[in-house]
């Protein structure tokens, strides 16, 4: 089978990271598999002034890092920041939008460039996309991939219910930890990200409840960008930027809670998966996959979205747990991922890319 897939520009996000597991698994499955993107546009010349004056030089666009480099795959970055089109596309069995404005460019191709397909992995009605523009994208005729049930069911509200799900998965090889107890002090972990739906500034007010009950609280982050100054920040604060990806998973290993407080746009949240491969129990607002997976005081602690309350309770009570406790609950977080697998999901997002072209066979 022939697939491309259709992307923005390519980056370290989580996004990105997905479709390039799943890029190189139909690749060593035996798939010919096209990747497409543009370049980052240009940098305005208002900003490029700005940074002049400031004294921080004249900016010059480079190719950032992405999680495609390195692995082999035939991926074409066309000569600048505009929509894909025809000529930019190779003919092929299927052709996969995997962002709304891919989309867009995916269902505006030719016959020849595939059955088109959109995987959709978070509902991207975001405050500074054209949301009439991204629900419009989800109601077109392309068949769509999606990463959990919650996110199946968001798009069965657009008015389709004939949606494969293929859930994300976590490398065991990469994420693991031996059976472990408490740490000492008392240590809680999240993902830094500003993007709103991220929730970040919620966890920072659960962080600042959790203050004032535990005298002695370690507090560790990690992201793909510096924070801006867009939130103060708490002392107790560790934040590591783009760390290995074994250097996470010793992050993860430290957690005796990893926080999750992501708002009702994210898609699935692997990072929560990833934390418990590694026996962090997880405390997350009711979204994407922790929906489905946690079973309160259980393997870990549901609470609503924006309910910094709620949140800081579920941390609460793992933390004053006493060390028996606690490493039940971190045995059942552990044992709630450890039969999953990447190879598993690829074999389901292959049979849905066949699901796609049996549809769209004549008659």
């Amino acid at each position: 089978m022939k697939v491309t897939f259709v992307l923005p520009v390519v980056n370290m996000s989580g996004g990105i990271r997905v479709v390039a597991i799943y890029a190189k698994a139909l690749f060593e499955m035996g798939h010919d598999v096209t990747l497409v993107s543009p370049p980052a546009p240009p940098v305005p010349l208002d900003k490029k002034m700005k940074s002049f004056i400031t004294g921080e030089g004249w900016p010059i666009s480079e190719r950032s890092p992405s999680h495609l480099d390195g692995l082999g795959l035939d991926h074409r970055v066309i000569e600048k920041y505009r929509p894909i089109v025809d000529s930019d596309v190779p003919d092929a069995d299927v052709v996969i939008a995997t962002w709304w404005e891919t989309a867009e460019w995916v269902s505006s191709l030719g016959q020849a460039k595939g059955v088109k397909v959109y995987f959709v992995q978070g509902h991207e009605v975001f405050p500074y996309c054209p949301v009439d523009r991204v629900v419009a994208t989800y109601k077109m005729p392309l068949h769509k991939i999606t990463i959990s049930k919650w996110l199946a069911d968001v798009m069965s509200m657009y008015g389709d219910s004939d949606v494969s799900l293929v859930g994300n998965s976590v490398d065991h090889q990469q994420f693991f930890s031996a059976p472990r107890g408490k740490q000492r002090c008392p240590t809680i972990g999240f993902l830094y990200h500003e993007a709103p739906f991220k929730g970040v500034d919620v966890a920072l007010q659960v962080v600042s409840l959790l203050e004032k009950k535990f005298s002695k609280l370690r507090v560790i982050a990690f992201g793909s960008a510096p924070p801006s100054g867009l939130f103060k920040l708490p002392e107790s604060l560790e934040f590591y930027l783009s760390p290995d990806q074994h250097r996470i998973r010793d992050l993860y290993a430290q957690c005796d809670v990893w926080l999750a407080a992501s708002r009702s746009e994210e898609g699935f949240n692997l990072t929560a998966m990833e934390a418990m491969a590694c026996r962090a129990p997880v405390v997350s607002t009711r979204t994407g996959w922790p929906l489905e997976a946690i079973s309160c005081f259980k393997n870990g602690v549901l609470a609503d979205i924006d309910d910094t309350v709620a949140l800081a309770r579920g941390v609460e009570w793992l933390l004053t747990l006493d060390e028996l406790e606690w490493r039940a609950v971190s045995e059942m977080a552990y044992q709630t991922v450890v039969s999953s697998s990447w190879e598993h999901s690829a074999k389901l997002f292959e049979a849905a890319l066949n699901n796609a072209c049996v549809r769209n066979l004549p008659g």
